[in-house]
C-alpha cells in the first residue's frame, strides 16, 4: 500500500504530524512519502509562505485574528470559481504529475492548504485516491469547512462533531482519532528515571518551559519570572530555533536553570516535569496530554491557538498567563494545590488520545482503493 502525506512548510508542528503518522503506517508495512507540496509545485512559493507565516505573526497578529474570525463566520465555500480555487487549480495542474508518477493509494494532508489544492483536484477527476485530512489544532479552523472533495476529516476529540455539523461537514466524513504523535509520546517513563537520564535531582521540582520550535514569544520574561519567584524548582528551558532567545538566556544556565536550543529528547523531559508551560501548539499539546502533563499557557499565536486556549482552560486541563496572572503566580497556584493538579491530571485522561497516530494508520490501511 502506498501512501502519500502532504504538509505545508508553516510551523513545525505540520510536519511533525507527518512524522508520526508515517511512522505508524511504515510499522504497519505501508510505503510512505512525506512531501511539502509546495516544494514540489514551487520552491520560491514555499520559502515566501513560511517566511510571511513568520512575519505575520510577529508584526500583524491584530489583522490575522481579525480575519480568522471573519473566515469562521462566513458560510463554507463551496465554489470551483473563487479565487482560491482558481489559484489550487492552477497548483493542482502542475503538483497532478507527481501524483500520477507516485500513484497512491491513500492521500494524507496534515495541513487546510494542502487539503484545499487536493480537494480541487478530487473536484476536477484528477486523482481518485481516498484523501484524509488532519486537523491539527483543537478546534475546527474555518478552511476545514471549504474542502468538501475530502473524504474524510480526522478532529482531535469528539466534542468538535457538532460544529463540524454546523459547518455542513457530514458525520460520515468525520473521524476522532485525535492528532497523531510519535510513539515515545504515547509512553511515559517513570519520572525518577527520567530526571536521572537528564541529570536532575529527585528532591525538587522539575518544570519545562518551552516555545515552540520557531521560539515564538519572548520566554526570557517567562523564565526569569519563574527563577527569580520560584529558585528551588529545576527549570529546563527549550527555546526552538529561536537563536537569540537561546543566546540572551544561556549565560543564565545553571543546575536549577538549564537553557536547550532545538531538542530532539522532549518526551523524557516531558517525562521528568511536573508541569509545561508552552505556548500552545496543537501537537506541543497533543504530546502533552500524552504525557498527562498539566499545562501553564502563554503567548498564544491568534486564531488557531486562542481556540487551543479554549479547548483546554474549558477542559480544566491547563491554566493561562495574562497580564494580571503572570506565570509565577500560575506557577505557584498549580504547586500550592496537588488536588487542583490531580483535578487537572483527570481531566487530561478524559480527553487525551495517545494512541491517536496507532488507530488512524489501521484506519488508512483499511483505505486502499
Amino acid at each position: 500500500m502506498k501512501v502519500l502525506i502532504l504538509s505545508v512548510s508553516t510551523g513545525f508542528g505540520h510536519h511533525a504530524t507527518a512524522g508520526a503518522l508515517a511512522e505508524s503506517l511504515k510499522n504497519r508495512g505501508a510505503e510512505v512519502e512525506v512531501v511539502d507540496i509546495y516544494e514540489k509545485i514551487n520552491r520560491l512559493f514555499q520559502h515566501g509562505l513560511s517566511k510571511g507565516y513568520l512575519m505575520t505573526m510577529k508584526y500583524l497578529k491584530t489583522g490575522y485574528r481579525v480575519a480568522y474570525r471573519y473566515l469562521e463566520k462566513r458560510p463554507p465555500e463551496t465554489s470551483e470559481y473563487s479565487i482560491t480555487g482558481f489559484i489550487n487549480t492552477l497548483m493542482g495542474m502542475k503538483f497532478s504529475s507527481f501524483i500520477d508518477d507516485y500513484a497512491p493509494d491513500v492521500v494524507v494532508c496534515t495541513h487546510p492548504f494542502a487539503a484545499q489544492l487536493v480537494n480541487e483536484m478530487k473536484r476536477r477527476d484528477w486523482l481518485d485516491a481516498p484523501v484524509v485530512g488532519i486537523v491539527t489544532d483543537y478546534t475546527l479552523p474555518p478552511i476545514w469547512s471549504d474542502v468538501s472533495f475530502v473524504d474524510y476529516i480526522v478532529l482531535p476529540s469528539e466534542i468538535f462533531i457538532p460544529r463540524c455539523k454546523k459547518r455542513g461537514i457530514s458525520e460520515d466524513r468525520i473521524k476522532t482519532f485525535g492528532i497523531p504523535v510519535r510513539r515515545k509520546f504515547s509512553t511515559k517513563m517513570p519520572k525518577d528515571e527520567a530526571r536521572r537520564r537528564l541529570g536532575l535531582r529527585l528532591d525538587a521540582s522539575v518544570v519545562l518551559l518551552m516555545s515552540g520550535s520557531m521560539g515564538y514569544g519572548n520566554i526570557k520574561d517567562s523564565a526569569g519570572q519563574v527563577h527569580e519567584t520560584h529558585g528551588e524548582m529545576q527549570l529546563l528551558v527549550v527555546c526552538g530555533n529561536n537563536k537569540a532567545q537561546y543566546e540572551k538566556l544561556k549565560p543564565y544556565d545553571s543546575p536549577n536553570f538549564r537553557v536547550f536550543s532545538f531538542v530532539d529528547n522532549i518526551d523524557e523531559m516531558m517525562d521528568a516535569a511536573d508541569c509545561i508551560i508552552t505556548k500552545p501548539g496543537g501537537l506541543t499539546i497533543s504530546e502533552a496530554l500524552a504525557k498527562e502533563l498539566p499545562m501553564i499557557l502563554l503567548s498564544p499565536i491568534p486564531g488557531h491557538e486562542e481556540r487551543n486556549v479554549e479547548f483546554l482552560l474549558n477542559g480544566g486541563m491547563a491554566l493561562r498567563v495574562t497580564k494580571t496572572f503572570p506565570v509565577d503566580e500560575a506557577l505557584y497556584q498549580l504547586f500550592s494545590n496537588p488536588e487542583r493538579v490531580r483535578i487537572m491530571e483527570e481531566s487530561i485522561r478524559l480527553y487525551h488520545k495517545p494512541n491517536a497516530s496507532e488507530d488512524l494508520a489501521a484506519f488508512i490501511m483499511t483505505l486502499k482503493k
